[in-house]
C-alpha cells in the first residue's frame, strides 16, 4: 500500500490518540468521516495499525526501574538464536527484545520494581540455560524522551 499525504496525517494523529473518534479524526485530517474511516480500514488491514494500545506510566504502576541489559550469547547459531528469542518472549519483565549486530548478541529493555527484583530476574532468567554466556546491565539515571511515535 502506498502512503499518501492524508494516510501520513490520520497516522499521526493516531498515534498521538488511538481513541480519537472517527468524527473528530476526519475533521484534523479534512476529510468527511466515510472516506476517513474507510482509510483507517484500509490502513489496518494492510497491516501498517498492527493494533491499538494503552500507553501505561510505569512507575505509576509500581515499575520504577527500567533496566538495559546488553546480552551475549552462547553460541550464534540459529538453534540458540532461537532458544533464546522463545525464552524472552515469555518473559512479560522484558518489553523489548533486540538482536543486535555489533558487540552485543542481544539488547533487552527490562522493567521491574527495584533493584533486588532486577537481581532476581537477572539471575533465575538471564542464564545459560536460556543461552546466555554474560549480562551487562546499564542503568539510565534519567529518561528525557520516549516516544512511540514514528517520524511521518
Amino acid at each position: 500500500m502506498q502512503l499518501d499525504d492524508i494516510d501520513r496525517r490520520i497516522l499521526r494523529e493516531l498515534q498521538q490518540d488511538g481513541r480519537l473518534q472517527n468524527v473528530e479524526l476526519a475533521r484534523r485530517v479534512g476529510l468527511s468521516p466515510s472516506p476517513c474511516l474507510r482509510r483507517v480500514k484500509l490502513l489496518e488491514e494492510a497491516g501498517i495499525i498492527s493494533r491499538y494500545v494503552a500507553v501505561v506510566d510505569q512507575a505509576k504502576v509500581g515499575l520504577k526501574l527500567s533496566m538495559f541489559a546488553r546480552i551475549s550469547l552462547t553460541a550464534q547459531d540459529a538453534e540458540t538464536i532461537e532458544h533464546f528469542i522463545t525464552a524472552m518472549k515469555r518473559l512479560p519483565e522484558v518489553v523489548e527484545c533486540y538482536i543486535m549486530l555489533g558487540e552485543s548478541d542481544a539488547l533487552l529493555r527490562v522493567v521491574v520494581p527495584d533493584l533486588e527484583d532486577y537481581r532476581r530476574f537477572q539471575s533465575t532468567h538471564l542464564t545459560r540455560r536460556n543461552g546466555i554466556q554474560t549480562v551487562k546491565t546499564d542503568v539510565p539515571s534519567e529518561t528525557v524522551k520516549q516516544s512511540f511515535a514514528l517520524p511521518l
